[in-house]
């Protein structure tokens, strides 16, 4: 749920040692890790639909696990914060783990608490969220914005165990939230009393009679949630001139909606009309470039459309991931439901073929390109970047590998790795009308800016991956790095081990230790320089035909030129006209001008002038086009 706060403080404080008491009693056996391979998260069900404690599912009647009913303390807690309970777990993440940094676009979060509750903690476990970030003490009770990118960092070597619980509150909860709650975050609230609540453990009372959800997903949603989720998505948009017309395509689906609505509600016999709906609105926002437009919380328009509205608007099961959580787990809640793919089920094993990565630098301009090119008809991508799939494997986890670097090589691809690899991308695949793939050979397209130090790796699992090297002016490239780092909005390993400087932001470059305490200049220099270094050797050991180049300016100077030359190259359809101006990606932080670099001319200038021979280079590579040279 979107909150005005990053994070609020409930006025309540429990027994942390009755807590933990209580969890540490439970059978080791109970834990498991969490959906999605996450290195060092496990999780121990306590509320699931039906109580059933192998179930990830997120819609359906929730009910007490068996591991519940053994916690009687935590069923007064539930009790006391007086709400209605959803899907709630125990978590755990062991030390020297994190959870990297995500938004919860997930239909079911939309309008649903995030209460936690630190049972084993230590000062050593950061919880971000946006630009905040705190450490959140054992028996507090914190609720935080879970529209906002978040993740925690456990950098000490002790577990952390928090109660996880998800809400849509209740008369207590809320009567909780506005007298007393603190919030967290935000510059200049005035300070209030803080007299939170004390709840004990009463080992004499009875169990308590608490309320769970029975009715969380819809089986035809109703016109009225339809057009608050559009109005919504609508009003956290990044601005762009393609928005208006999008937004009355919108306008237009919901009164189609509610007509057929008015006529059918739930029943069967509307349900095609329903999906006739939905998939000609999909077909006409795809048309409108609806895929290239970014939301404030820097996920996409597109995405959040899809796991708000059409995946979850109709329970006919023609979507095949219809109520999966962000995880990755799955959630039957109707009739006919989509068959689940997670733990236990198996992964359809689609042929990759030539699988295209763009390798820039950070702040290149590749969510730009890459946002450009998924628009093509046949290219299949994961819909964002992949730092969760690569880093939810504890053999690629930074934190266990005692943060050395991003930097991957074949050799730490062994057959688990390519395995899961392969599987995490596979499963994840979409192409531009968000559908999966449905025969092959299947192309897939993909950027993450820390796939610039993993070529080798990356071939090792793709063994005929093809990339796609992005050039842009190192001193524009640097001047948005540094933008990046002191928005606090690029942070990926906020918490590193004697890190002294501002929370790291963007890759992690081999040697970044050396640069501790220096200038924020010198360590954007140095970002830019050993990623540069790197990918260009990596590139030039590759054959001369699996790689090309591009400029950043050739590129939105000719868009359709560019994608063009690129899409023939590897082997892509293009059935897009663009306009002479491209549309703002995602992750703009402020609207592109060629001089805009200049505002830091003081710092990148100097910081640039002993890297001459590698922006040569860099210029260089370029203009390389399998084996040739592009005219400059």
């Amino acid at each position: 749920m979107k909150l005005q706060f990053p994070f609020m403080q409930l006025p309540i404080q429990l027994d942390a040692d009755a807590l933990a008491s209580e969890v540490l009693a439970l059978d080791a056996s109970c834990w498991r890790a969490r959906m999605g391979g996450v290195a060092g998260n496990s999780a121990l069900p306590l509320i699931t639909t039906g109580g059933a404690v192998e179930s990830d599912e997120l819609g359906g009647d929730m009910r007490p696990t068996p591991w519940l009913q053994r916690c009687p303390y935590i069923m007064q807690v539930m009790e006391a914060l007086g709400a209605t309970w959803g899907r709630s777990r125990l978590m755990r993440l062991s030390g020297r783990s994190q959870l990297a940094a995500h938004v919860d676009t997930n239909y079911y979060w939309q309008e649903r608490m995030r209460v936690h509750v630190p049972i084993v903690t230590t000062p050593a476990v950061r919880f971000h969220c946006g630009d905040a970030d705190v450490n959140m003490g054992a028996g507090e009770c914190w609720i935080f914005d879970t529209w906002r990118r978040h993740g925690v960092v456990n950098t000490g070597d002790v577990d952390r165990i928090h109660l996880v619980m998800d809400t849509v509150g209740g008369e207590g909860f809320w009567k909780q939230v506005a007298e007393g709650a603190r919030p967290v975050g935000v510059a200049g609230l005035p300070e209030h009393p803080w007299n939170p609540r004390f709840v004990a453990y009463d080992r004499s009372a009875a169990t308590p009679a608490l309320d769970f959800e029975s009715c969380n997903v819809p089986v035809v949603m109703t016109p009225w949630e339809v057009r608050e989720h559009v109005s919504f998505l609508l009003r956290e948009a990044v601005p762009d001139p393609r928005l208006a017309a999008i937004q009355r395509a919108l306008s237009t689906f919901t009164r189609h909606w509610q007509a057929a609505w008015a006529c059918h509600g739930e029943d069967h016999s509307g349900w095609p009309r329903y999906r006739a709906l939905l998939q000609s609105l999909q077909a006409e926002l795809v048309a409108l470039g609806v895929g290239q437009i970014g939301l404030r919380n820097e996920t996409g328009l597109l995405h959040a459309l899809s796991a708000c509205l059409f995946d979850v608007a109709l329970a006919d099961g023609a979507n095949g991931e219809a109520r999966r959580d962000h995880h990755g787990a799955a959630s039957q809640a109707n009739p006919t439901p989509a068959t689940p793919r997670g733990e236990g089920t198996e992964q359809p094993d689609f042929a990759l073929d030539r699988p295209v990565f763009i390798i820039s630098p950070p702040r290149s301009g590749s969510t730009l390109l890459f946002e450009t090119l998924a628009s093509a008809p046949d290219v299949f991508t994961i819909g964002d970047e992949s730092h969760g799939l690569f880093e939810g494997i504890a053999a690629l986890d930074p934190a266990q590998r005692g943060f050395d670097s991003n930097r991957l090589l074949a050799s730490d691809a062994d057959d688990g790795v390519i395995t899961q690899l392969r599987q995490g991308f596979r499963a994840a695949l979409r192409d531009r009308e968000r559908r999966r793939p449905a025969s092959d050979p299947v192309r897939m397209l993909e950027k993450t800016p820390k796939n610039a130090l993993r070529i080798p790796l990356l071939r090792r699992v793709f063994p005929d991956a093809r990339f796609i090297y992005l050039h842009r002016d190192p001193r524009q490239t640097l001047g948005s790095m540094l933008d990046g780092w002191q928005s606090g909005g690029f942070r990926t390993y906020p918490a590193l081990p004697g890190w002294q400087g501002p929370p790291w932001s963007f890759l992690l470059v081999p040697g970044w230790r050396e640069l501790s305490g220096k200038p924020l200049e010198a360590i954007v220099a140095a970002q830019w320089a050993r990623t540069s270094q790197i990918l260009l050797d990596d590139l030039d050991a590759l054959p001369a035909e699996d790689w090309i180049g591009v400029d950043y300016e050739r590129f939105v100077s000719d868009p359709q030129a560019e994608t063009t030359r690129l899409c023939r190259w590897a082997g892509f359809g293009w059935d897009v006209t663009l306009g002479e101006r491209l549309p703002l990606s995602r992750y703009t932080l402020t609207p592109p001008d060629a001089g805009k670099w200049r505002r830091h001319a003081a710092l990148i200038e100097p910081a640039l002038a002993g890297l001459q021979p590698l922006v040569a280079r860099a210029r260089e590579a370029s203009r390389h086009q399998a084996g040739t040279s592009v005219p400059s």
